[in-house]
């Protein structure tokens, strides 16, 4: 069971040009609500609210999120989902053109918009060495907006000091 910070230390090495740091910032949450908008459906109705495949795959990376270690960005992970399932789910009601729509428009588009942060980067995505990446990336995002509001400083040089500092690479020079 690794921690949150070895995980996102390794993330990171993949993951050092601003540009392509940006490009997560849009494209994983695309992916995420993508995911929530396709298991939507089908809906069991529990007395309280709605249960979906999304919600128990919501659960389940909580429980991996809040297990790594750092509770600050499993926290944060966890809520960014979580509103982004919200979202998900209120589109996922419409006709299946509508839900499959969202969800595969989103997806494609999300992963389109990660793939031109790794030409940037001149890396292929942290995920390809390493599976785990799908469910770091969140919380590689949810880690850097922390970062970016100042909190979370000590984690933030751990991974600077361990996967080196973020920089635009020339893109007129071999990766």
């Amino acid at each position: 069971m690794r921690k949150a910070n070895d995980l996102l230390v390794h993330y990171a090495t993949f993951h050092r040009d601003p540009r392509n740091i940006a490009t997560h910032f849009v494209g994983i949450p695309l992916i995420v609500f993508a995911i929530g908008v396709l298991l939507a459906r089908p809906e069991v109705e529990t007395g309280l609210l709605p249960l979906t495949p999304a919600w128990l795959a919501w659960a389940l990376a909580t429980l991996w999120y809040l297990t790594r270690g750092h509770l600050a960005v499993g926290a944060a992970v966890s809520l960014m989902n979580g509103v982004l399932l919200v979202l998900a789910h209120a589109m996922a009601g419409g006709s299946v053109v509508q839900w499959l729509g969202w969800g595969l428009g989103s997806f494609l588009l999300g992963w389109l918009i990660q793939f031109i942060g790794h030409y940037y980067e001149g890396r292929k995505p942290a995920f390809v060495d390493d599976i785990t990446g799908l469910l770091v990336g969140p919380m590689f995002v949810a880690a850097e907006a922390l970062f970016a509001l100042g909190y979370c400083r000590s984690l933030l040089a751990d991974i600077e000091r361990r996967a080196g500092p973020t920089a635009l690479r020339d893109l007129h020079s071999p990766a």
